[in-house]
């Protein structure tokens, strides 16, 4: 229980009436009096540090300087962690030191004293430096009924584990158990994944080694180094709980998981198998359609660019194509699409490969090459379904690009994505699939190219100035700040960086370029005239992004190699 609001009167911080509304505010809107005592800005973040580091003689720290997440994974008090906001930062066999925000709230003493055994020593923080600690270690959807009380299982101790060899696998018994020690530790891996947003796990052996990598925002980004004698349990487990053959080690396999978090929530992921010199190399990319924006508005588009594919979307007829290379974002923006068409007056059906995302209201279906349902099969059983829009996971080749133009002809919207650089490269594309002019102009209403860049962190980003010559190479006129990524990143962020943003070109077809391409195959010829007709190209897209401080520039850098 705090009593931080009458302190401050006390100490002739607050008067009378200012306690009565910061303990009403606190109530009204279930905050902290600390969180509360920020939002009414009596006082900024550093003037409040000040004050009550004078009034109870403790310092002040920077989260940088100490390793808290090697204490707080030893600790294991997650629990008593999010329910105080306070956090451990050092320890040693009789003293713990804690860092908080409101050192007048007695209980978080006694408590961590009573868990932990030790002698309790408090320091100040940040309020809002706390929290994001809490969120980068333990991440804000998951509730604390997710969390287990036990201490943590690392690389090191799984070590101590007997060596198996490949025929004994097969009946292990702790491999099945879900609270064996591999077990936890791999549960450990996925909800660690999950607290940093990554996309993908990657579990590779090597010959005397063996690792762990996170896809976040992008970027592979190594995270645990447990002993290479693992890597057949590792495997073998994670096989498993996908129900994969578990015997068979020398050939690629293919499944999906679902991890039951809570009660309410639960996450999918597609597994991948690859024999490789040292072991299976597994790789698991989270399916956690829940956090994925699937809004037009959230993914970048500026202004005129989400008023031309939103104009496309609401044609009845026509054809939308999404390019790019993988992993450029394009199946989300078609989703956001489809999202933004779907409604119960018409009929929508997707063919997909893989299915990433579940969209209640859409006719998925998943191609299954093997037995013959390619895109081509599944898009002429589409167009006998008395469809209203239809979207094309990607096409290929000449048939699934011949049924969508007739399709686009015949009065239905069909979206779909091709891989080239460049919007205006897709026309090319098609013409090389050996679709005619004629009909890439009668059928193609827009063509989009995008890519992914990683978004600055609000918190922590570094204000710099342009210099001459990047003012050049850019062609910016007027003089302005950009905006770097701090190396050291923040308790919000990844490395500085935290999310992504999409940068586009959006490419619609007006008469005039339907006439040059019509006449030319010249790529050069068809993106002079889009940029004449108003096509931001993805370098611009690129520079407005930057200047807006969305991003930085050693970021475009390694995006569009400007």
């Amino acid at each position: 229980m705090t009593n931080l609001p009458t302190i401050l009167r006390q100490a002739k911080l607050l008067d009378s009436k200012q306690e009565a509304q910061l303990l009403e505010s606190s109530k009204a809107a279930n905050l902290s009096v600390v969180e509360a005592l920020l939002k009414l800005d009596w006082f900024s973040p550093a003037e409040l540090l000040s004050h009550l580091s004078r009034i109870f003689a403790l310092p002040v720290i920077d989260f940088s300087n100490y390793d808290y997440q090697s204490v707080c994974r030893s600790l294991g008090l997650v629990d008593l962690i999010r329910q105080y906001e306070a956090i451990p930062i050092r320890q040693s066999d009789h003293q713990l030191l804690i860092a908080i925000a409101d050192p007048s709230d007695l209980n978080i003493e006694e408590e961590f004293r009573f868990a932990t055994g030790k002698q309790i020593e408090l320091v100040l923080a940040d309020s809002k430096q706390i929290k994001g600690v809490i969120r980068q270690m333990y991440g804000t959807a998951l509730d604390s009924e997710t969390w287990t009380h036990n201490k943590e299982l690392s690389g090191q101790d799984l070590a101590n584990l007997v060596h198996i060899s490949d025929d004994e696998l097969d009946d292990l018994e702790d491999l099945s158990a879900d609270n064996a020690p591999v077990s936890r530790y791999i549960n450990q891996i996925l909800l660690d994944a999950i607290r940093k947003r990554a996309s993908d796990i990657h579990f590779e052996p090597y010959e005397s080694s063996y690792r762990v990598r996170f896809r976040c925002d992008g970027l592979l980004i190594e995270t645990q180094q447990p002993s290479h004698t693992l890597s057949r349990r590792l495997s073998a487990r994670l096989k498993i709980i996908a129900k994969l053959d578990i015997a068979q080690r020398r050939l690629p396999q293919d499944g999906r998981i679902k991890l039951q978090l809570t009660p309410d929530t639960a996450i999918d992921m597609r597994i991948s198998t690859l024999p490789t010199l040292w072991g299976e190399k597994i790789v698991l990319r989270l399916l956690d359609s829940n956090n994925t924006e699937l809004n037009i508005q959230a993914l970048g588009y500026n202004d005129l660019q989400q008023a031309i594919y939103q104009k496309a979307l609401a044609q009845p007829q026509g054809m939308i194509l999404m390019t790019g290379p993988t992993g450029s974002g394009k199946t989300v923006s078609l989703y956001a699409g489809l999202n933004f068409l779907n409604t119960p007056q018409v009929n929508i059906a997707s063919a997909e490969d893989p299915v990433e995302i579940n969209l209640p209201g859409i006719n998925q279906v998943q191609i299954n090459p093997q037995i013959g349902l390619d895109f081509a099969q599944a898009l002429r059983a589409f167009l006998r379904q008395d469809p209203d829009i239809v979207m094309v996971g990607e096409i290929r080749d000449l048939e699934t690009a011949e049924i969508a133009v007739k399709a686009a002809q015949t009065g239905h919207l069909v979206l779909s994505t091709l891989h080239t650089n460049s919007a205006a490269e897709s026309i090319l594309r098609l013409q090389h699939l050996g679709i005619s002019p004629a009909d890439i102009s009668s059928s193609l209403s827009l063509v989009i190219a995008q890519r992914l860049a990683r978004k600055l962190c609000e918190q922590c980003k570094v204000e710099e100035p342009i210099s001459a010559e990047l003012e050049q190479q850019l062609g910016i006129t007027e003089l302005q700040s950009i905006y770097r990524a701090n190396p050291t990143g923040c308790p919000d962020c990844n490395q500085g960086y935290f999310g992504r943003i999409g940068l586009y070109e959006v490419m619609s077809l007006d008469p005039t370029l339907v006439q040059v391409i019509n006449h030319s195959n010249d790529v050069r010829d068809i993106e002079q005239v889009a940029i004449k007709q108003g096509m931001q190209t993805l370098r611009d897209s690129g520079i407005e992004k930057l200047l807006d401080g969305l991003t930085s520039y050693q970021e475009l850098q390694r995006v569009l190699y400007l």
